[in-house]
């Protein structure tokens, strides 16, 4: 596992999401769109027993994020961190300690300080989150549909950026998905596609930029080579890294 700020994906996309962020005896599951089996399976993998976690956040309601929420936080009493709106939405059943975040209020966790940020989704009152330990800065971007001037200004100087790189706009456009789903992956609170994140990226202060893990590609209307060329031309001039993370595997343990 990683020293200081450190950071794995149990698996990106859209059949579940999951990322673990640590720093010293903190450590936070951000989503859980897995089965509980599934989940344990890949905690194992990644050396983190699920007891040990200090809460559970949740950036929205979809199953691909939270279907697995209920089941982990019952069996192991773990808080749960979420809006009012996707508490409201979510189906999660009875939970032992469900706790308010608020848009744009940062809170702390242990050693963690968290910044919830408002984006443009399908979704009841969703947020991402930009985490630090305060040395270190790592932004978790997924499930938008397009980049706000907020969005822009709250992921400025990150030293590692977890962005959302859904789709290549031909392979949806002429992809299997029925005109309705396009319509909707494509909006304005659907889902990054490939050039959109380039975009972001030529936007954002890297300076400090040190990594940028291209996720929640989608398995029908991308491909990883189209979504890590983008990134790197858009990180043109710069020492930044593109990783990947993949629906099965995730992404194993970084440092920030």
């Amino acid at each position: 596992m990683s020293q200081g700020l450190g950071f794995a994906l149990l698996g990106s996309g859209s059949r579940g999401n999951a990322t673990l962020v640590t720093s010293g005896q903190t450590r936070l599951l951000i989503d859980c769109g897995f089965t509980l089996k599934a989940t344990l399976e890949k905690l194992d993998r990644l050396q983190v027993d699920p007891a040990s976690l200090t809460a559970l956040l949740v950036t929205h309601e979809h199953g691909d994020h939270a279907a697995g929420i209920g089941p982990l936080a019952r069996r192991y009493r773990l808080p749960v961190y979420s809006t009012a709106g996707t508490q409201l939405a979510a189906k999660w059943g009875d939970l032992p300690d469900w706790r308010l975040v608020q848009p744009g209020v940062a809170f702390s966790l242990g050693g963690l300080q968290v910044h919830p940020v408002t984006v443009p989704h399908d979704a009841r009152e969703p947020v991402q989150f930009v985490l630090s330990d305060g040395i270190k800065r790592l932004g978790i971007l997924t499930d938008l549909g397009s980049v706000t001037p907020h969005v822009l200004h709250q992921y400025q100087a990150c030293d590692t950026l977890i962005l959302e790189a859904n789709h290549d706009r031909e392979r949806l456009e002429y992809g299997p998905y029925p005109p309705s789903l396009k319509r909707r992956v494509a909006g304005d609170f659907g889902h990054l596609s490939n050039e959109q994140a380039a975009t972001l990226l030529s936007q954002l202060d890297t300076s400090r930029l040190q990594r940028v893990v291209a996720s929640h590609l989608s398995e029908q209307n991308n491909l990883p080579d189209l979504a890590t060329r983008l990134l790197s031309q858009a990180l043109n001039g710069t020492t930044a890294q593109v990783l990947l993370a993949d629906q099965e595997n995730g992404l194993d343990w970084h440092t920030v």
